[in-house]
């Protein structure tokens, strides 16, 4: 991964939130770093003589973020907030909301607390692709603690306040002097620094290291295949659109690695294995549908008994969200993603597409393996992430 960064760029910026909106779109513009609305970053700065924390907006996507999509909070509230036992989701949107100096700028980023307490001006934190790969292998935490010798290592730990309290217990144990960044176990990366070039810097050499181990141990290759299998798209479209509630788009992918992914064997257990990041399953649901023979009402009927089941094991009382598939892996054929338009469809194909390409290459290392279905259902109806869909 090659830096971009352009100090003639940079020359001409006076404020830390120009640098800090030029880092992070940087970081946003590659996608095997953040997809869609994913990754978060901050700068603290100090305003009217009081320091501030401007962190990522919820619903704004680094890729294009502005100034105005950073949420300006009062730093030694959210420090405060840290500290506590406990604090709900609920308490926890409402304290930094309370605590942001300009009121109508947007609901800051889940991850606003952890922020806070990590002692340097600038912090990125991206969900690549190559360091969640390594991550989510049987052997992840040994892998990810060789090729990040100097990180904090933090097991998956559920995102938000309980993420944040467990950073800010390790702090005690920290020499921040020797800590070159944090690895979040199925989850993603941070790197800091008090210059917003060397922190952003130091995410391309992280993710450079990550590329590298995955180059060395699990350099895959893409074999070609021909489509081998034939779909009725229509009564597809019809069947599922029947189940959602609303007539669904289309995106159909033939690619090579669409291809790969459904020509393997076993479909069922080898393409249900759960998500590449936590977020992602707000867009895709865990697992896909298979297809295997032209059954399709059968097939979504079984999908839906399943999500009964997973839904049933672990609800407190949510409400249950429409268990229809949002994509199909069809056997020789390729993948289908469905959406309420074409730019959400494209939306769930991408994330399939950077799923299909990590699940391959984690079994080269031992074998593909997600967060549990018991944190997946505590993301999926996480309801600060069901709002970032209603956004």
């Amino acid at each position: 991964m090659t830096s971009l960064y352009d100090d003639n760029v940079a020359a001409s910026f006076t404020s830390d939130l120009e640098f800090r909106v030029y880092t992070s779109r940087l970081l946003g513009g590659d996608s095997s770093l953040v997809l869609h609305g994913g990754g978060n970053t901050s700068v603290k700065s100090v305003v009217d003589g009081e320091e501030i924390l401007y962190v990522k907006g919820s619903g704004w996507d680094l890729a294009t973020i502005e100034a105005e999509g950073f949420a300006p909070v009062k730093l030694d509230v959210l420090k405060e907030m840290a500290a506590l036992d406990k604090l709900s989701d609920t308490e926890m949107v409402s304290q930094q909301k309370a605590a942001m100096i300009d009121k109508s700028a947007p609901n800051p980023s889940v991850e606003a607390i952890l922020h806070a307490i990590i002692p340097f001006k600038y912090v990125d934190h991206t969900h690549s692709d190559s360091v969640v790969t390594i991550s989510n292998s049987e052997n992840g935490i040994e892998n990810i603690k060789e090729v990040y010798p100097n990180y904090l290592v933090i097991p998956y730990v559920m995102p938000g306040f309980i993420l944040a309290q467990t950073i800010y217990r390790e702090l005690k144990h920290i020499d921040w002097d020797k800590c070159e960044g944090i690895i979040l176990h199925n989850h993603g990366i941070f790197t800091f620094d008090n210059d917003p070039k060397i922190s952003y810097e130091k995410m391309i050499k992280g993710v450079t290291q990550a590329e590298e181990f995955l180059d060395k141990k699990a350099n895959f290759i893409i074999e070609k295949y021909m489509p081998r299998a034939e779909l009725n798209i229509e009564n597809l479209k019809e069947i599922v659109s029947q189940e959602k509630g609303y007539e669904v788009f289309l995106k159909i992918n033939q690619s090579p690695l669409a291809l790969h992914y459904a020509s393997q064997r076993n479909l069922n257990d080898f393409a249900k294995r759960g998500v590449l990041t936590p977020e992602h399953i707000i867009r895709t649901k865990r697992d896909p549908m298979i297809l295997e023979d032209e059954n399709i009402q059968k097939s979504i009927d079984t999908f839906e008994e399943e999500y009964l089941e997973y839904y049933n094991q672990f609800t407190s009382n949510e409400i249950m969200i429409n268990p229809t598939p949002n994509w199909v892996v069809i056997k020789n054929y390729g993948t289908v993603s469905f959406g309420k338009n074409e730019k959400e469809a494209s939306i769930i194909e991408d994330i399939n597409n950077h799923t299909m390409l990590a699940v391959l290459r984690a079994d080269m290392l031992g074998g593909y393996k997600s967060i549990s279905l018991s944190d997946c259902f505590d993301m999926e109806y996480w309801e600060l992430e069901q709002a970032k869909l209603k956004k």
